[in-house]
């Protein structure tokens, strides 16, 4: 197989998961291509993502390295041959890697789960809530960046909109449902728009109140995508340099126990319908 200048997420997640097979297994990269009947460099290409491995390949690696959960190994091999080239694939060249990064993600996902606390998450958010936080970007994006990213947020929504929706839960702070983005006229219409899909199908979304005991150490934002199996689930951070992925266990683990704690503490599904009703009413 040819190289790749620039893996994506997705091939780079599976480099790491095979790279850490052969770390279990106590093999060097050298002692691996030995099993094989291949040459070391070839196993650094593949760990390294800029080379992609067959199905029988991958098998094979994951025989020589002991792996005995073939759970994990089918969703390897899933990864390893998925050639598809999605809708997102339109925008590459034209928006950054990470937003074509996460709708390959989401696409994949298995459920997905957000926690926000300043901002509507970004697949509950209507056409003008989008373009007013873009619009906010400093420095300002040219016209043409800005509605490509809108347009773009737009068409993620297809997970959970289309005939096969996968389960997705928000859980969004009650400071973000209150914060004016766009005009009034847009932030009644946002509501509204978070009402409708909390009805739909596969679709959870609780508000966190502001009256709360013990959340100050909880305050998390974040996506959580499931992956086919538990150790391909990924995190998704934003931080000052750029969006950051998650994919180590304890990380994994950690994140998980963090929102099963905001969601203990959040609204039921009825309660937040009844608040956001009434921030509606207010506007």
């Amino acid at each position: 197989m040819g190289t790749r200048r620039e893996p994506t997420a997705r091939q780079l997640r599976l480099a790491v998961e095979l790279r850490k097979l052969r770390d279990a297994a106590g093999l060097s990269s050298r002692e691996a291509a030995a099993k094989l009947g291949v040459n070391s460099v070839q196993i650094s290409q593949i760990e390294a993502g800029t080379t992609g491995v067959s199905e029988e390949r991958l098998r094979r690696l994951a025989a020589q390295y002991a792996c005995t959960d073939e759970a994990l190994v089918d969703a390897l091999a899933a990864l390893a041959t998925d050639r598809a080239r999605g809708w997102w694939e339109e925008y590459r060249g034209r928006l950054p890697t990470s937003f074509l990064d996460l709708s390959e993600l989401e696409h994949h996902a298995a459920y997905r789960w957000d926690v926000d606390f300043l901002h509507v998450p970004g697949l509950l958010q209507t056409e003008e809530y989008a373009r007013a936080l873009f619009s906010s970007r400093i420095p300002r994006l040219p016209e043409s960046e800005l509605e490509l990213r809108v347009h773009h947020r737009m068409r993620r929504r297809v997970i959970i909109e289309s005939a096969s929706p996968i389960p997705y839960e928000a859980l969004v702070h009650e400071a973000a449902l209150r914060i004016n983005v766009g005009g009034r006229t847009a932030s009644r219409a946002q509501l509204a728009r978070i009402l409708d899909l909390s009805e739909a199908d596969g679709v959870t979304v609780r508000v966190i109140p502001f009256v709360l005991d013990d959340f100050a150490d909880v305050g998390a934002a974040m996506v959580y995508a499931g992956g086919a199996v538990p150790q391909l689930d990924t995190v998704l951070r934003d931080g000052p340099h750029g969006t950051v992925f998650i994919d180590s266990a304890a990380q994994l683990a950690v994140f998980r126990t963090l929102f099963r704690r905001v969601e203990a503490v959040s609204l039921t599904p009825e309660r937040s319908r009844d608040l956001i009703n009434r921030l509606t009413k207010d506007l």
